[in-house]
């Protein structure tokens, strides 16, 4: 499972409330349903909290517009409760409960055979599991049967721990081959001397290595208790069956004994600036900064937050401004860690070539320092609150999302803080950003690249924790978001309410009304143009054409722009590659006009500032730069390149090197950007699929109205760039050197000439399936990871074109490079197992349940069906097509799946390639690594 990125956590206080007795149906807010035995404790805005008597305490978000439920298993325990000797002890469990129960033996397969997407991390403050699922009683019923199983009966094994302790110790060095993610890392341990929150979540390397069995399962039991756990459901389900599935299952675990330490260490106050220096094998420098800032909690928190809007938003922020704008950076970014405790506010930038890092990371802090001396403005923080707000507002509408975020709300201290920090937001003023940057933002509250002394120290003190029960006793919240309807998405259900159409201009329309929840409309509007001809050469505009569009119009700025989606509580997203351009549109039933105005403004009058295309450029060059010695990024590149069949640099379908790909675009000029609008843009070719809540017919006269008139009106005609494959290329085995790079990865594929219409590629998926795309629960997954250890990650993967005759088989692993000649083996062992003796009845029934189910969900989110509809536009199809589809997968036996594999996937025609840092001292280094 991986683990999360830092995010903003609130979370767990009780209040008393009165014991419930009879079951009553769901009801708004005040009326809210009942069970004799669950104790009701508080309502805000639709979610509810109960109470076991073991403690548990259960969350209920019932929202009927989305045909799934989520399941989210809280416990309360992370890196920050780690003792001497235990660093990574809470991650290593977050493994470990994967690995079965007396009741539920393969807890993977179990989740796959029911399509569930599901996953676990670990963070600071808490680990979470969660699983979302088609909506269903039976469903319901497992997902909460298997948390409460697993939090206290998992196998804690050590045969399991053999294994599993070398999947982790591969996460530990895939984190190990990123120098940012290092120095990140270095900068927090510098930060914070005593506390916790300095240690890495994932370990160290040594206590990873050789935790005793036992000490890992006194954690376990120690930790793993119904009084320390927290049950969220979310999604179409009823609130009185989950409830009395709780009960059966969560309440049936007695109320432990013992009584959990409370953490108590504090963090003293920084009493001078600090500094870390990294030197590591890479080929973009970084510089970082680090100030200490309050608990989550905090009152003065959502100011903190705004303040890091107003110092890295792109392209309104004083550092992107200072930094990007004048090239000593190719980006900024940054960050605030929401935790139990103070935590830190957090800046990064990837340095520009021909930059000294020092002179970058002194002219950020000049910035980050400079702004006590240099008030913020009411209109910088209008518009970072504005952002932050319309950020928050979208993923507020999506009930699964929402599900997993409130175990990080709920690790600091009470979910409801998840709310109290939306009103804290509204009401930050520029007083309030001043105030918290004039008491953080000094350097004796600084860790970062360089040391400089100074005669007298500074202690910056930051607030003690604030008493979240006083806090939040009398707070109600506001109304309950207007919900949406139930939704069947059946590929036929799908299709009977699609209305699709044809604007004059020859642009086709999908468009699936629904009632959303919070009234959400999803949308994707792609244009084509150009053929095989008229592309040549001009890969690298083409991928930035769509960023450019978004970046000034003769009317609004760049800046202008986001402010106004940012007021819109919307968001367009641009991109594209040779032949195509796409938008994705998140917006409101209300503002959708508005957006769509937006949108034909960008369309119709863009500036393509030159100015912007090298900054385009620049974070472009970095990101690539970046991965030219990554392993991730070599070895898939050299197996695509050893089997394209196209050779010719100038082609759009070339894979070239990342160091091709830098030069290419370094080559783009203005003049080629505006080449291609001017030339060969055109409103009469492309797909526009809308999704939630709107009335058709205004959004066709949207659509007329906005989305056509612009464009070059004697374009080209458009013409799909046909992918043909190489059947003459070779097999392969490549080793790539990566020094320094201590996880190696694994890539092999080969080409199969089939579209996805052939008759036998839904038994071609399948078979890719049971093998490694269905994730822990496959072989791959059950040899690699489970059983050898090798491989934190490992999978294949079947990428069909939809009309050309290419299909492309896929293996991937990470692993240490000393284990790589096994990996090897082991995979291949696998693959030709598959072919030789093929597939079971009983793993291709499971395998069709359990893909089935998975794209029930997948089509549950309204941004993928929008996605979906465009496609299908483009192609020439409907949801029948994928009705059909799913009803030649039901239909398939183990002789057809077993027939098509030995038909058509051929091992000894797999090209391989590993990069990572391997001891050399045994081979000979050529050009392509070891041999």
């Amino acid at each position: 499972m991986m683990s999360l990125s830092a995010a903003a956590a609130l979370a767990a206080a009780s209040l008393a409330a009165p014991a419930v007795a009879a079951p009553q149906p769901a009801s708004p807010q005040n009326e809210v349903p009942m069970v004799e035995g669950v104790q009701y404790v508080a309502t805000v805005e639709g979610i509810s909290e109960y109470r076991l008597p073991n403690g548990l305490k259960i969350l209920l978000f019932p929202d009927v517009s989305r045909p799934t439920v989520t399941v989210n298993c809280t416990v309360f325990v992370g890196s920050r409760h780690e003792g001497y000797g235990e660093t990574g002890m809470a991650h290593l469990l977050e493994h470990m409960v994967f690995k079965g129960t007396p009741t539920f033996e393969d807890v993977p397969k179990e989740l796959k055979d029911r399509g569930a997407v599901f996953n676990g991390s670990t963070w600071l403050d808490r680990t979470n599991y969660y699983e979302t699922l088609p909506a269903s009683e039976e469903n319901l019923e497992f997902a909460i049967h298997l948390e409460a199983d697993r939090l206290v009966n998992s196998y804690v094994k050590q045969e399991d721990l053999d294994s599993e302790m070398t999947v982790v110790r591969n996460e530990f060095e895939r984190g190990e081959n990123s120098p940012s993610r290092v120095l990140m890392q270095r900068m927090l341990a510098t930060a914070f001397e005593w506390h916790n929150y300095g240690k890495s979540t994932i370990g160290n390397r040594a206590d990873i290595e050789r935790v005793p069995i036992q000490n890992l399962r006194a954690f376990y039991e120690k930790f793993y208790q119904p009084d320390n756990a927290m049950l969220i459901v979310a999604g179409s389900f009823d609130p009185v069956k989950a409830l009395q599935y709780a009960k059966e299952h969560f309440g049936a675990i007695e109320k432990p004994t013992r009584v959990l330490p409370t953490t108590y260490t504090e963090e003293p106050p920084q009493d001078g600036e600090r500094t870390v220096i990294l030197r590591r094998v890479g080929d973009v420098a970084q510089i970082g900064a680090v100030y200490h800032v309050p608990a989550g909690p905090d009152p003065s928190f959502a100011a903190v937050d705004v303040l890091e809007s107003i110092l890295t938003d792109n392209p309104s922020g004083r550092l992107y401004k200072r930094l990007v704008e004048t090239k000593r950076a190719a980006s900024v970014s940054g960050g605030t860690f929401a935790l139990h405790d103070p935590g830190v506010l957090l800046f990064t930038a990837e340095v520009a070539a021909a930059n000294d890092p020092k002179d970058v990371l002194r002219a950020m802090l000049d910035v980050t320092e400079s702004v006590p001396a240099e008030p913020v403005t009411e209109e910088e923080v209008a518009r970072a609150r504005a952002r932050l707000l319309a950020r928050r507002e979208r993923a507020a509408n999506d009930t699964s999302r929402i599900a997993v975020q409130l175990s990080e709300w709920s690790a600091q201290g009470d979910w409801r803080l998840y709310f109290l920090y939306r009103d804290r937001l509204e009401e930050v003023t520029a007083e309030d950003v001043q105030e918290v940057a004039a008491r953080y933002l000094q350097s004796d509250n600084r860790t970062a690249g360089l040391f400089l002394p100074t005669e007298e120290p500074q202690r910056i003190e930051i607030p003690a924790r604030p008493n979240l029960a006083e806090m939040l006793k009398d707070y109600k919240g506001r109304d309950v978001a207007a919900a949406g309807e139930a939704f069947d998405p059946a590929p036929e259900a799908i299709e009977a309410r699609v209305i699709r159409t044809v604007l004059p201009s020859g642009l086709k329309v999908a468009l699936l009304p629904k009632q959303t929840r919070g009234e959400t409309v999803d949308a994707r509007l792609s244009l084509r143009y150009g053929n095989e001809e008229t592309l040549q050469g001009l890969s690298g505009a083409t991928n930035l054409l769509g960023p450019l569009l978004m970046r000034g119009t003769e009317e609004l700025t760049k800046q202008q722009i986001q402010d106004r989606l940012d007021e819109l509580q919307a968001a367009i997203r641009a991109g594209g590659s040779d032949g195509t351009l796409t938008f994705t549109i998140t917006a409101k039933r209300e503002t959708l006009p508005a957006v769509m105005d937006l949108l034909g403004e960008v369309l119709e009058s863009p500036t393509l500032p030159a100015e912007e295309l090298a900054l385009l450029k620049q974070a472009t060059v970095a990101r690539i730069e970046a991965g030219k010695s990554e392993p991730q990024t070599l070895a898939p590149t050299a197996v695509r390149r050893a089997l394209s069949n196209y050779p010719d640099p100038a082609d759009p379908r070339y894979v070239p090197t990342p160091e091709e790909q830098v030069e290419m675009i370094s080559a783009v000029t203005p003049e080629q950007v505006a080449a291609i609008y001017n030339t060969l843009l055109t409103d009469a070719t492309g797909e526009l699929a809308v999704v939630g809540s709107f009335e058709p017919d205004a959004v066709l006269e949207l659509a007329e109205e906005h989305l056509t008139g612009f464009g070059a009106a004697d374009a080209p005609s458009f013409a799909r760039l046909p992918q043909v494959p190489n059947p003459d290329a070779p097999a392969g085995d490549t080793n790539i050197v990566t020094p320094d790079k201590k996880n190696a990865v694994y890539y092999a594929a080969l080409q199969l000439p089939i579209s996805e219409e052939h008759p036998d590629y839904p038994a071609l998926m399948i078979g890719n399936y049971i093998l490694g795309s269905s994730g822990l629960s496959s072989r791959l997954g059950d040899r690699v990871r489970q059983q050898e250890g090798l491989s934190y990650g490992v999978g294949s993967q079947l990428s069909p074109r939809a009309k050309d005759d290419l299909t492309t088989f896929g293996l991937f692993a990470i692993t240490n490079p000393a284990n790589v000649p096994k990996l090897k083996s082991v995979i291949r062992e696998e693959v030709d197992r598959l072919i030789a003796e093929g597939v079971t009845a009983e793993e291709v029934a499971a395998a069709k349940t359990s893909y089935l189910q998975k794209q029930r969900v997948s089509r549950a989110s309204d941004s993928t069906l929008a996605a979906t509809l465009g496609s299908q536009l483009y192609h020439d199809r409907t949801m029948a097509f994928t009705a059909e589809q799913e009803a030649q997968v039901a239909a398939l036996t183990a002789e057809q799946v077993n027939e098509a594999l030995e038909k058509h996937v051929d091992p000894a025609k797999l090209y391989v390639a590993v990069a990572g840092d391997f001891d050399t001292s045994a081979g000979e280094v050529t050009e392509d690594g070891v041999e």
